[in-house]
This record gives C-alpha cells, sequence and structure tokens, in this order.
C-alpha cells in the first residue's frame, strides 16, 4: 500500500465517516469485498470483508451502517463502516440482490430472486417484518420513493414495475414499461420515476400519481443502471454492451451526452452535491468517475473482481 492511501486509511478510522468527505462503498461480487473510495481524492483507502457473494449494496442515512447482500449464504449483512466490521447476519430467502434503504432510515428492502419476493426488514433491530410476493420473476431491485409510501420492483423476467405499498405490505400495482426492467430512481420530488429496461434499450418515465408510464427515451444496448441528479434536471442511464452513460434532460426527454465508461456498466451512485457520478464496470474492475457539469468521464479507479453497485455517504 502507498503513504497516501495509508495515510488516507488512518484519516477514516480516526475521524469517521461523519468527519470526511463522502466515501464510495463498492462491492466487488467475486472478490468477496467492499472497496471504499475517497471521493475528495477518488483513490481506494481501505477494502472491507462482506461475505463471499457481494451484491447489493445501500447505507443508512448518516453512513454509519451498510446493508449489502451475499448471494453466497443467502444473508443481508449489516457492516459498521468505522470498523467494517459485520455486526449483524440476516438470513434471506435464495439468491439476494439489489437492496435500498427508505429516506428516513426506518426500513431496508431487499429483493429475492428465488423466491419472487421482496424481504422488508427493520433497520435499527434487524426483525424481518414481512417477505411480500411480487408478479415479476427474478426480481432485481426494490427502491423506495422519497417518501417512503411505494417500493418499485424491477425483475429480469418483467415487462411491467411491481408496485408494493409500504405500509400494508402488499403488492397493489404494476405499471407496464419495456422488457427486463432493472436499475431504476425517483425524481427528488417522488412525482415520477425513471426505469432502465435492459432488452427494450430504453428508460421508461412513471407518473407515480396515476401509475402509469408517460414517456419511452431510447437509450443504448442492454440499458441498466438509473441515477437521478439531486436538482432533478438529469437522469444518468448506463449502457452494458455499449460502455457508456448517457444523460438524460428531463425537461424535454432526450439524450443530451453520451460518456464512455469501462467494460459493463452497471449500478451507479451520485455524491450527495450532484458533482460526480460512480459508475460500477463489471467487466473493467473498474469505478469510472464522471464529472456530471462538464458531462466527461475524469478518472477510472480500480477496484475488486466484477464491481456490482455503488453507494456514497
Amino acid at each position: 500500500m502507498n503513504s497516501s492511501r495509508i495515510l488516507s486509511s488512518l484519516v477514516f478510522l480516526l475521524c469517521g465517516p461523519a468527519m470526511a468527505a463522502p466515501f464510495a462503498y463498492v462491492p466487488n461480487e467475486k472478490s468477496g469485498s467492499i472497496s471504499v473510495i475517497d471521493t475528495s481524492s477518488d483513490a481506494v483507502v481501505r477494502e472491507i470483508a462482506a461475505g463471499k457473494r457481494p451484491r447489493g449494496i445501500a447505507a443508512d442515512p448518516g453512513g454509519v451502517r451498510l446493508f449489502v447482500t451475499d448471494a453466497a449464504s443467502n444473508a443481508l449483512l449489516v457492516i459498521d463502516t468505522a470498523s467494517g466490521a459485520t455486526v449483524r447476519r440476516i438470513a434471506l430467502g435464495k439468491s439476494p440482490e439489489g437492496v435500498n434503504v427508505s429516506a428516513d432510515g426506518r426500513y431496508v428492502a431487499v429483493a429475492v430472486e428465488e423466491s419472487n419476493s421482496v424481504t422488508l426488514i427493520d433497520a435499527g433491530s434487524g426483525q424481518v417484518l414481512a417477505d411480500i410476493a411480487v408478479k415479476g420473476k427474478n426480481p432485481e431491485h426494490a427502491v423506495f420513493s422519497p417518501d417512503g409510501r411505494w417500493l418499485l420492483v424491477s425483475a429480469e423476467e418483467a415487462e411491467q414495475v411491481d408496485v408494493i405499498d409500504v405500509a400494508a405490505r402488499r403488492q397493489v400495482g404494476a405499471v407496464a414499461v419495456g422488457l427486463r426492467p432493472r436499475g431504476m430512481g425517483f425524481s427528488p420530488d417522488g412525482a415520477r420515476a425513471y426505469v432502465a429496461c435492459e432488452l427494450a434499450g430504453a428508460v421508461y418515465v412513471v407518473d407515480m400519481a396515476t401509475l402509469a408510464t408517460t414517456a419511452r427515451i431510447p437509450a443504448g444496448k442492454n440499458a441498466n443502471g438509473i441515477a437521478v441528479h439531486p436538482s432533478g434536471r438529469q437522469v444518468y442511464v448506463s449502457n452494458g454492451v455499449d460502455a457508456n452513460v448517457m444523460v438524460i434532460d428531463t425537461a424535454t426527454n432526450a439524450v443530451s451526452a453520451t460518456i464512455a465508461v469501462g467494460k459493463r456498466p452497471w449500478n451507479m451512485a451520485l455524491t450527495p452535491d450532484g458533482a460526480k457520478l460512480y459508475v460500477a464496470n463489471g467487466r473493467s474492475n473498474s469505478v469510472s468517475v464522471i464529472d456530471t457539469a462538464a458531462a466527461a468521464k475524469r478518472a477510472d479507479v480500480a477496484v475488486g473482481e466484477l464491481p456490482w453497485g455503488v453507494v456514497i455517504r
């Protein structure tokens, strides 16, 4: 480890996440680790052990805990970000994938592929509150609306996103979109959702008041990851086959820029100020860093093997 990485690691351990610049946490599915990137320097400052096959990742609002799905052990790992220790393991169904935390930090939702369900968990106690069946087969992501009222669920074998009422803890509807919906994200006000549909090569815009699709935006080949800028003015979609990220102008629903990244870009995350976008490149074992104001790639950061996604706190 070089001297700059040693220094960054000491700062992280002494000061903790609350006193430092935001960190990007990247689960590496084949390495069984999480690479931690300091977003101020775009350098990896530490590696955290995370089961044998970490995939989905989320963090509580304060950045104190990570929630990581381990597909090898069919469990949700709760990891303390300061120490890197796994402080809790929560049993799940077979092949858990995407994980999301509600904006108020109360709930964790996990998409569980082989049970075709979403597991709802109390974030504080780790208690499983419900296992909610959905219509889509092999669900991949379950994402809370900003107000915590809804969970949208995408699945590999679906042509719709399923809608769960969180309070009722059951599916209450579905919205028709393109084939194989993948990544999803909400506008900051929760009025719209954006859904990348891999086999349709498009992003669908969903009106959350009517639960209906209002627009179809052509994207690239194998569109999958979605990130929504904090301003709500841009949406980013990663295109796995094309090895790029497209920028969508939400005022016009048109692509305004295309940015080359690594091989098989997958899930992504923005810094809280929206200045940088971090893109997990599954086949390049790297994370591309995009300057959002310039719509240009600034760096490629080497991480572990088969990075699945990114969360930033």
